[in-house]
C-alpha cells in the first residue's frame, strides 16, 4: 500500500495535549473540510474531542486511547486526519465522512505519559504503567445483560462514544488498541475472508511476525492465524460457567464491537506489539506438552498474584489516598488469581497432551512478565503515592521496600536473555494506519 509510505518517523508517542492540539490545528487550517467538536467530558473534566472530515454518504468512526497504556492510536489518528484534510483524492476514495476521536480516556492516558518518550524498555514501561480497574475502562463498560450478569454503570466517556455511534450509524468503526509483546493479531466482529487476507499480509512489510501463540482469553474464537472474532462477554460467561466458575464475579460490561452490531457496522481492532521476537510465529514443537505448559504457567501466575495480594493486604488498612492505582490494584490482583485458576482447570481438557508450540511457550512467558511488570508497577505507584502525601506509616514504608525488591527481580527476569526487539514507532503507526484503511475500504464495498 503506497499510502503507508506517507507515515513519517517518530521518536516518541504523543501526549493527550499534543493529539488534541494537532486536531484543533487541522480544523483551523481546513475550515471547509474539517470541523472539531466536543462529544463529551472525562470524569476529571477533560474534553473528548472529535474531528469530522469530509462529507461522504458513509460514516467511519476511528477512536484513539480506549485503553490508556496504548498510545499508538494518538499518532495514527493525527496522521489519518492530516492525510484526509490535505489529500482530496484519499478523502473521496471510499465515500466516507470520518469521525476521528483524539483520546477516549485522557485521564488514564496522562498517567502513562511518563514512558511515552522512552527509554522503551519493559522495565521503564512497567514503572510508569497505568491501566484502570475493569469497571473504569471505556472499552469494557458498554451495557450488558446476559443470564445472571447485568451491567449498566456506563462511564461518561463510554456514553460519549455510544452517542457518536448512535448519531452516525457507522459503516466502519475501529478503536485503536495495541498489544505489548509478540506478534500482530486482529479482532473482527464478523468473518471477512478478503479483509483477513489483506490484514495478515501487512506485518511482513515491516518485519513483524503474525501472532501464533495463546489468545488473550481461552473463550476467544479464532478465524485463522492471528485473526479472531472480537471477544464476546456472552462467550466468556458461558466458558467460565462450563468450568464451574461464577461468571458474575468476573464479567463486567460489553465492548464497542458488540454495541455496533445493531447497525451492521464492521468492527476491527489491530493489536500491534511494542516488542517482538521470532518465536511469536514459531509453531514447531517446544519439547513439552500443552498441559504441562498450562500448569506451569498457572503456578507462576498464581505465585505472582499471591505476592501482590500479600503486599496489598498488608497495607490495605493504611491506604488513605483516593488513588486510581489503588483501585486498579484491588481490581487486578484477584483477576490474576482467577487466570491461574482458569489455566489449572482447562489443563485437563481433551487433547492437551499434544506438544506445545514454541509460540505458545513464548506467549505464556510474555504474559507472565507483562502481569508482573504491569500490576507490580501499578501497586508500587500506589504505595509511592501514599509516601508522597506523607502517609509514611511503618507498613507502607516496609512494603514499598519489599515490593521494590521483588519488582527489580521481575524486571531483571523479563529483560534477561530476551530476544525481543523494540519495533520502530513508525512501523507501529504504519501497521495500525494500514489496518484502518484496509478495514474502511473493505466495509465500503459491503454496503
Amino acid at each position: 500500500m503506497q499510502e503507508l509510505d506517507t507515515v513519517p518517523a517518530f521518536d516518541r508517542f504523543a501526549t493527550v495535549d499534543e493529539v488534541h492540539d494537532a486536531l484543533a490545528r487541522l480544523a483551523g487550517e481546513h475550515p471547509g473540510v474539517a470541523s472539531l467538536r466536543r462529544i463529551g467530558t472525562s470524569r476529571l473534566g477533560d474534553p473528548l474531542l472529535c474531528l469530522t472530515v469530509g462529507d461522504g454518504p458513509r460514516h467511519a468512526v476511528v477512536a484513539a486511547g480506549p485503553h490508556p497504556n496504548e498510545p499508538i492510536g494518538g499518532l495514527t489518528v493525527t496522521h489519518l486526519a492530516t492525510r484526509l484534510c490535505t489529500d482530496a483524492e484519499l478523502r473521496r476514495a471510499a465515500g466516507y465522512t470520518w469521525h476521528i476521536v483524539g483520546c477516549l480516556d485522557p485521564d488514564g492516558t496522562r498517567l502513562n505519559e511518563g514512558w511515552f518518550a522512552g527509554p522503551f524498555t519493559k522495565a521503564h514501561y512497567g514503572r510508569h504503567f497505568y491501566r484502570p480497574a475493569g469497571d473504569e475502562q471505556v472499552e469494557w463498560t458498554f451495557p450488558f445483560s446476559y443470564k445472571r450478569a447485568y451491567f449498566d454503570r456506563v462511564l461518561p466517556e463510554t456514553l460519549a462514544l455510544m452517542r457518536l455511534i448512535d448519531d452516525t450509524r457507522p459503516t466502519f468503526l475501529t478503536t485503536l488498541h495495541n498489544g505489548e509483546s509478540g506478534g500482530v493479531f486482529y479482532y473482527l466482529n464478523r468473518p471477512e475472508p478478503a479483509l483477513q487476507r489483506l490484514l495478515t499480509s501487512l506485518p511482513a512489510r515491516y518485519g513483524v511476525p503474525l501472532h501464533a501463540g495463546e489468545p488473550e482469553h481461552p473463550a476467544v474464537k479464532q478465524l485463522e492465524q492471528a485473526v479472531y472474532l472480537a471477544p464476546s462477554m456472552e462467550d466468556a460467561y458461558d466458558y467460565m460457567e462450563a468450568l464451574g466458575q461464577d461468571p458474575t464475579e468476573h464479567i463486567g460490561g460489553a465492548a464497542s464491537d458488540s454495541y455496533i452490531k445493531r447497525y451492521g457496522t464492521l468492527g476491527l481492532t489491530a493489536e500491534v506489539p511494542y516488542w517482538t521476537d521470532p518465536s511469536a510465529a514459531d509453531t514447531t514443537p517446544a519439547g513439552r506438552t500443552y498441559r504441562d505448559l498450562l500448569l506451569a504457567h498457572s503456578a507462576a501466575v498464581r505465585a505472582t498474584a499471591e505476592r501482590l495480594d500479600e503486599v496489598l493486604t498488608a497495607v490495605s488498612a493504611d491506604l488513605s489516598a483516593r488513588s486510581p492505582f489503588v483501585r486498579a490494584s484491588r481490581s487486578f490482583v484477584p483477576m490474576i488469581a482467577g487466570i491461574a485458576t482458569t489455566d489449572e482447570q482447562r489443563a485437563g481438557g481433551a487433547g492437551n497432551d499434544r506438544p506445545a508450540t514454541v509460540a505458545e511457550v513464548s506467549s505464556c512467558r510474555d504474559t507472565l512478565h507483562s502481569m508482573r511488570l504491569r500490576f507490580g508497577g501499578m501497586l508500587l505507584r500506589a504505595l509511592e503515592g501514599e509516601l508522597a502525601i506523607g502517609n509514611a506509616t511503618p507498613a507502607v514504608r516496609t512494603w514499598t521496600r519489599e515490593l521494590a525488591g521483588t519488582y527489580d527481580g521481575w524486571c531483571a527476569e523479563a529483560e534477561a536473555g530476551a530476544a525481543h526487539e523494540t519495533i520502530p514507532i513508525r512501523h507501529l503507526v504504519c501497521l495500525q494506519y494500514g489496518a484502518v484503511l484496509a478495514g474502511a475500504g473493505h466495509a465500503a464495498t459491503r454496503r
